[in-house]
């Protein structure tokens, strides 16, 4: 993206999106996409919803932390999306947030298990995280060492949300959207295998 407006308007396309398909409601969650330049990011601020982004509201913040005039507090997240940056130089984008059914496994402190080809292609593992000392939000201590591995793309928070990244916006909002079918998919599975092996036991009773 050579022009900043342009990497804002795809920021601002992924965040509705992410909306649109209740991914991420109110002003929590934060997605970020690096700068062609590779010298800065642009971010959600603290306070804004996704569906509010646009051009004026968004930060840009250099790779050093230094955030350029802007009249919104910074995200509480700022410090892991820079982390994974300067960590991995394959990731361009990152999409954080706290989509209720992937979030629901996090609250419970389950690993959500890859099980359709396409989570098991595109995913292959999703690491749960845990929160920081003291009952605390993860930081870059907590996530950064989970990603350093370049075959780590997704991950979940307990008690938080989602991490999905990317070579662009959309590969990450894609991992985002994965994450929370195979949620979905994870629990439908587990109840109707509870459901059918109640029935299955029922009739084993009723037989003798």
């Amino acid at each position: 993206m050579s022009d900043i407006n342009d990497a804002k308007d795809a920021l601002i396309a992924a965040a509705k999106r992410c909306f649109d398909l209740r991914l991420q409601t109110n002003a929590g969650g934060n997605l970020s996409v690096r700068l062609e330049s590779r010298d800065a990011i642009l971010i959600k601020p603290s306070g804004i919803g996704f569906n509010e982004c646009n051009r004026d509201n968004l930060q840009l913040v250099r790779m050093d932390g230094r955030i350029e005039p802007n009249p919104h507090r910074p995200s509480k997240d700022l410090g892991f999306h820079l982390g994974l940056y300067r960590t991995r130089g394959d990731i361009n984008a990152i999409v954080h947030c706290h989509s209720p059914w992937a979030t629901g496994y996090a609250s419970a402190g389950l690993e959500i298990p890859c099980l359709t080809v396409q989570s098991i292609e595109k995913i292959g593992r999703l690491p749960l995280i845990p929160l920081a000392s003291g009952g605390r939000p993860q930081t870059e201590r907590e996530i950064n060492p989970v990603f350093s591995d370049p075959g780590t793309v997704a991950a979940v928070l307990a008690n938080h949300g989602t991490i999905g990244v990317g070579p662009s916006l959309m590969s990450a909002q894609y991992l985002a959207e994965i994450i929370e079918e195979t949620a979905q998919i994870a629990y439908l599975r587990d109840m109707l295998r509870a459901v059918h092996g109640q029935a299955a036991l029922a009739a084993v009773s009723a037989s003798h």
